[in-house]
């Protein structure tokens, strides 16, 4: 069993801003501990509609160039536009066991990658490999969650998620990642973004 309890115990939240018009996406990581202390921050840039989400979970955790890493969970597996993670292999590359989190029901999307990217083959193996969900009830607002995940049981799984959400159904770091994201987006993009240099 993991232990969730111990005071320094790390999770990299990694999620992810992006306009569907635009070219590049943010995957913002925060590194947050169990006592809720933010522990560090990296993003990378990855392509809407790409196939460099993988890399991009990767460039973040070897950015970070730390050892005390525990977990690494991700607000979703297909982001910016069907850029898809492969979490098995960022399990296999990291030795870090790996949870992918979403929020709705779903009956898959590959209808969808057909739809928009035609017999893309090495997208629709990507998505197969994913495999199937699992659900999660989450306490605090007696909702569901569905996870994917490697290098930990369901059980673990299940405890780890819940001790992770102070209020919704979002895991903090991913809440915090998120935020810092679609900041770090506007900056990119330079919308809404004006610079008042002090004389």
């Amino acid at each position: 069993m993991v232990n969730i309890f111990k005071k320094g115990y790390r999770v990299l939240g990694i999620a992810e801003s992006f306009v569907k018009n635009k070219r590049y996406s943010i995957l913002c990581g925060v590194v947050y501990r169990r006592d809720n202390v933010i522990d560090g921050i990296q993003c990378s840039k990855i392509h809407v509609g790409g196939l460099d989400a993988t890399e991009g979970v990767l460039r973040i955790y070897e950015k970070l160039a730390r050892t005390d890493i525990n977990l690494i969970l991700t607000n979703g597996c297909i982001v910016s536009w069907f850029n898809i993670i492969d979490i098995e292999k960022v399990y296999r590359t990291l030795k870090v066991p790996i949870i992918c989190i979403t929020y709705e029901e779903s009956k898959g999307i590959e209808k969808y990658i057909r739809k928009y990217f035609g017999e893309d083959d090495f997208r629709l193996q990507l998505y197969r490999k994913l495999g199937g969900r699992d659900k999660i009830y989450i306490k605090k607002s007696k909702r569901y969650v569905y996870v994917r995940y490697y290098g930990l049981t369901l059980e673990e799984v299940r405890i780890l998620i819940n001790s992770l959400i102070r209020f919704g159904a979002v895991p903090e770091p991913l809440r915090l990642a998120n935020l810092i994201a679609r900041a770090f987006l506007k900056i990119f993009y330079c919308e809404d973004f004006q610079y008042n240099e002090r004389k």
